[in-house]
């Protein structure tokens, strides 16, 4: 798979960093500081570009009007990001194509989680993909069988909500997930005020995984947001 990603942000001390950081985790990055310096990157690399890292404000044009153009010529993933606190730039931003969102100042750890779960993501999605294995911290998950292997190569009880769960939080590695988009995408219906059922499945799933609740290591609680699943995961055709 390629790991090359091409960045758009006007301040160049962000792009440095930001080009420094990821080339230290491997991936091959091309910057720009406008809309054209952006669209001449973007003609360039496009047959190379695993994602697209949009800065929604540019001196000549807007990161909405860039995901726009991109999305009417290619599916490259996109992430967006920007200083507003307001919820709307991100609906935009999702709703115009893009893949995720993350406001700054923002962690770089959390933008490297949130691009290997868009890659990872992409490669169980490629077509005639052979992945069947999401590996992390001695366990095993098998998608086909959809059964949890230990690291003694025996089966973790799980139930079929538990394993969804499990598998979402796996393949969202590194990003923290809130506790409405967890019951949407495992449940279908949305998380009422007052229910705690998905509190205790991510209980019981912690005592599955023999995680310790009190100090937790694989699905960490992040304090009035959700749970991040924090296992580095990796994904296999074979076991």
């Amino acid at each position: 798979m390629n790991r090359t990603i091409l960045v758009v942000d006007d301040d160049q001390k962000t792009r440095n960093l930001l080009k420094t950081y990821l080339e230290k985790h491997q991936y091959d990055v091309r910057v720009a500081h406008d809309g054209a310096s952006f669209h001449a990157e973007f003609e360039r690399f496009q047959a190379e570009l695993s994602l697209v890292i949009l800065d929604v404000m540019l001196p000549d044009t807007d990161g909405f009007t860039l995901c726009r153009s991109v999305r009417s010529q290619s599916t490259v993933p996109i992430i967006m990001l920007t200083a507003s606190a307001d919820d709307t730039d991100r609906i935009v931003g999702l709703e115009l194509g893009a893949d995720d969102y993350i406001a700054k100042p923002y962690n770089p750890r959390e933008l490297l989680a949130r691009i290997k779960a868009i890659h990872r993501r992409m490669q169980l999605a490629a077509p005639g993909a052979s992945i069947r294995f999401l590996k992390f911290a001695g366990f095993s998950m098998d998608l086909v069988e959809r059964v949890l292997l230990d690291a003694q190569g025996q089966p973790v009880v799980l139930t079929s909500m538990d394993f969804n769960l499990l598998r979402f939080m796996v393949e969202h590695a590194g990003e923290t997930l809130d506790r409405a988009r967890l019951m949407e995408q495992t449940r279908g219906r949305d998380l009422g005020p007052l229910d705690r059922s998905l509190d205790v499945q991510v209980s019981r799933l912690r005592q599955r995984l023999g995680d310790d609740g009190k100090q937790p290591v694989l699905i960490k609680t992040v304090r009035g947001s959700g749970y991040v699943f924090s296992a580095e995961v990796s994904a296999h055709a074979e076991a």
